[in-house]
């Protein structure tokens, strides 16, 4: 039987280990944006998703990743609206439902606007509501879990399609 290589995550930079709190990070990535250097804004937006978590005292690493992808969303809603935004709705749906819950129904909502593209374009696309569902499959109700796969393989289709070359005059 073959080995299974497991890949490990990218070094984080450590400049970005050492910011401390939401704010440090965002402050961060915006100025090495600037600096030309997308790849540090990256890892500095996931460690604010991942400072913001810790504060909010999540107890599983399911219920981790969920309160992520929540942030992940305003995070998403903030940069599309270009003032701070939060998730109003999906706060509420915590508060009756649970994280788990709200995540769910989130991926359920048929009216939740598209914002992987924002998502993406920020790097974090694999926070999304539905990438979660999609990687617990054994967690969510098979209903959510299939929208999620279809949402998935639709991101995944148009990533990978290439641009048409112009045309020859």
């Amino acid at each position: 039987m073959a080995a299974v290589v497991m890949s490990t995550p990218a070094q984080v930079d450590e400049r970005v280990s050492r910011l401390k709190t939401f704010e440090d990070c965002e402050r961060f990535a915006l100025n090495v944006i600037e600096r030309g250097r997308p790849d540090l804004a990256e890892q500095a937006r996931k460690r604010a998703l991942g400072l913001r978590v810790a504060d909010y005292g999540a107890q599983t690493a399911m219920e981790r990743e969920c309160l992520e992808a929540v942030y992940a969303y305003e995070s998403a809603l903030t940069a599309t609206k270009g003032r701070s935004m939060r998730a109003s709705t999906v706060w509420r749906m915590i508060g009756r439902f649970g994280v788990l819950g709200a995540v769910e129904r989130a991926v359920d909502r048929q009216s939740e606007i598209s914002y992987h593209s924002t998502l993406l374009e920020m790097g974090l696309q694999d926070y999304a509501f539905e990438a979660v569902v999609a990687r617990h499959p054994d967690v969510f109700a098979p209903a959510a879990v299939r929208r999620a796969m279809r949402c998935v393989a639709q991101w995944k289709h148009a990533s990978q399609r290439t641009p048409e070359p112009p045309e020859a005059s």
